[in-house]
């Protein structure tokens, strides 16, 4: 799954995977994380999501990341605001605010890129990738994040062999195993969502559940 997909998928508004709401877990579950208002949070593959706004008015600083230039622009146009835009090393910087948006490639993302998060957010990166990128991209996130770091990550569950991703089924045990070292796994919220999606009724499968997890350092 290379960069021509996501860009095709933006260009061509293709994004059923964005939502028009802040997400409920989010809501539900980031207080268990204990952050102080000032603390830096980093959400990868973050596209003009709604959560990295209610991440800000929660007082925190905001680190997306996001590949596609148009998904980044349609998150502050979208808003009126128009953000300072800056170059810094791989990435094309859009800020306002406590709110920042890196455009470019989440794998060039550095340890110094992210020195002052304390969490991340991860709603639709890992299942928007296939086996060989999640693993390369749980590697890379971890070899990143400072010591200190926890996060709330979301899944799906579902026959991967019913249905084509992205999004793409993550299963349990491999959250375990991506996050072995070094990590504490608590799943916190289990939600079967096979009726609100026409997709997942039409691939006729017969269950779809998003898991919700909290990870911390151990």
């Amino acid at each position: 799954m290379q960069e021509a997909f996501w860009q095709e998928r933006w260009a061509r508004s293709q994004i059923g995977f964005h939502q028009e709401k802040v997400n409920g877990y989010l809501r539900r579950h980031w207080a268990r994380l204990g952050l102080s208002e000032e603390a830096a949070v980093l959400v990868p593959l973050c596209g003009k999501s709604l959560d990295l706004a209610w991440l800000a008015e929660q007082g925190h600083s905001v680190i997306g990341v996001e590949l596609a230039e148009r998904a980044v622009q349609d998150f502050f146009a979208e808003r009126d605001v128009q953000p300072q835009i800056a170059q810094h090393g791989a990435f094309k910087v859009y800020q306002a605010g406590k709110l920042r948006i890196l455009c470019g490639d989440f794998f060039a993302l550095s340890r110094e890129d992210v020195a002052d998060c304390l969490a991340f957010y991860d709603r639709a990166a890992l299942i928007a990738l296939p086996t060989e990128m999640r693993e390369r991209y749980a590697a890379h996130l971890q070899a990143i994040l400072p010591p200190t770091c926890q996060g709330l990550l979301v899944t799906l569950v579902y026959d991967q062999q019913r249905m084509d991703g992205p999004p793409f089924s993550v299963a349990d045990a491999e959250v375990a195993q991506s996050f072995t070292s070094g990590w504490e796994v608590r799943e916190v919220e289990r939600k079967d969502v096979l009726s609100g999606n026409p997709r997942f009724v039409e691939s006729q499968l017969e269950a779809v559940e998003e898991v919700v997890f909290h990870l911390a350092r151990r």
